[in-house]
């Protein structure tokens, strides 16, 4: 059985729920390595979608993501609201007019996010990014491709915790935290953590 309209958008509202509960971690981890303001954008971020999802009226789960993306990338300040608003604009381009989603159209729709991401912040694997926690994430999901929608979302969210967990020894190449050099190593990425935290909260939603 597939995701509704009514699903998807109950799902994307308990991961907004989810990342702006984790908005002092998010700032920690931004203030080590960062500029500190990852958790505060994402909150800013994710409540205003909150108040688009109170509006209702959507015809489709991508019509959900789109409000999803636009509204992030007019709130959010940094990278994170250009990054996040590509990764959902990509994942609706990827489900068209379907009115319910499967689980194949979630990995379609979670390859579309990564390439999208990719194609915006220029990081690959190992650049101590989001990029780290999603594209484990990706191969997880298409791994479990012909599961239902809360088996692929749940092995891509293992995949990335795995992934953002990775993340600490790593040396950052790409955003504020690559001008620390070595001293970003031994901190775990916030966007990674934060990839990390919206997908497992996308997994739990549809388990429901």
């Amino acid at each position: 059985m597939g995701c509704s309209v009514e699903d998807v958008t109950a799902a994307v509202r308990a991961a907004a729920e989810k990342v702006i509960a984790h908005r002092d971690e998010l700032v920690e981890l931004d203030r080590v390595i960062g500029d500190g303001d990852h958790g505060e954008n994402l909150h800013r971020g994710f409540t205003a979608v909150l108040a688009k999802l109170d509006g209702g009226g959507f015809d489709s789960p991508a019509a959900v993501l789109k409000v999803t993306a636009t509204t992030l990338i007019s709130t959010v300040g940094g990278a994170a609201g250009p990054l996040y608003g590509t990764a959902f604009l990509r994942s609706a381009t990827a489900l068209g007019n379907v009115s319910e989603v499967d689980g194949r159209q979630v990995v379609a729709a979670l390859e579309a996010a990564l390439e999208g991401v990719v194609a915006r912040g220029k990081a690959a694997p190992g650049d101590k990014t989001m990029v780290d926690a999603l594209t484990p994430a990706v191969a997880a999901a298409r791994s479990t491709v012909d599961a239902g929608v809360a088996e692929v979302l749940m092995a891509a969210a293992d995949a990335a915790e795995q992934g953002a967990a990775a993340t600490v020894p790593l040396v950052a190449r790409k955003g504020r935290a690559s001008y620390l050099g070595e001293r970003s190593a031994g901190h775990l990425d916030p966007g990674a953590r934060s990839t990390a935290v919206l997908l497992r909260a996308l997994a739990e939603a549809t388990r429901q």
